[in-house]
């Protein structure tokens, strides 16, 4: 009987699959899930939007049935968001997703200016940020809660929000050190182990490799976050196979 691979369970916001030319298909083999993927030689299931946070990453793991499918075969599960959650939003979360459903198309692209227009200049502030980091960790709680129900001996990694020089923010990010403060404290009491995607993208985000957008990364970050990830993964699925 052939055993069945392990699936890699990556539940993340754009960072996981938009390259330095824009977003790509989920089995794009330079993103950083499959990099992973490719070396533990496990299977990869990529559930994740742009823009998502914390929050969404709880209404998926909830909600989503592909999540539901993959959780039984996991060998492990990635929470990759928390950078959203760390950014300025000066105007309501709720207004950006709602300005799609605007009519007519005339008052959508108003509307949709007017956002474009005032999200940067606001964002000088710094605050409020889309989620605040009590909460982010909350939603993390619940679904570190919510997968021990399931799976006890399943491990979860978490990240630690990424660096961005992005106009559309005003190159402003001072909800980072908050969320990294917070994220790090629950990882700590929870065992849960993190991945510093400041630390591995650093370099390639501030070059001319990186996405122009100044917030999604060029091809070495994701080789750089895979690495991080890879070593992580390896270390609690070690442990794992040492205390079963």
């Amino acid at each position: 009987m052939v055993k069945e691979r392990p699936v890699l369970l990556v539940i993340a916001d754009s960072l996981s699959y938009f390259g330095p030319k824009g977003g790509l298909a989920a089995d794009h083999p330079r993103i950083w899930p499959n990099l992973v993927a490719a070396e533990l030689d496990w299977d990869v299931e990529l559930v994740a939007r742009i823009g998502w946070t914390c929050r969404d990453a709880y209404w998926a793991l909830i909600g989503d049935p592909r999540v539901w499918a993959s959780v039984p075969r996991a060998g492990a599960v990635v929470f990759a968001t928390g950078g959203m959650d760390s950014l300025p939003s000066p105007l309501p979360t709720a207004l950006r997703e709602l300005i799609r459903y605007t009519r007519p198309p005339f008052v959508r692209r108003l509307v949709r200016n007017a956002y474009n227009w005032l999200q940067p200049k606001l964002s000088h502030l710094g605050f409020p940020v889309a989620l605040p980091p009590s909460v982010s960790v909350d939603y993390l709680e619940q679904s570190r809660n919510a997968l021990a129900g399931l799976r006890p001996e399943l491990s979860m990694v978490a990240v630690l929000p990424s660096v961005h020089r992005c106009d559309a923010y005003g190159r402003v990010h001072k909800g980072r050190e908050p969320q990294v403060r917070a994220t790090t404290a629950w990882a700590a009491k929870h065992e849960v182990p993190l991945v510093d995607l400041a630390a591995a993208v650093r370099d390639n985000i501030f070059s001319d490799d990186a996405n122009p957008d100044g917030i999604h990364w060029g091809w070495e970050a994701h080789s750089a976050v895979a690495r991080a990830m890879v070593k992580v993964l390896s270390e609690v699925t070690s442990n794992e196979v040492h205390t079963a």
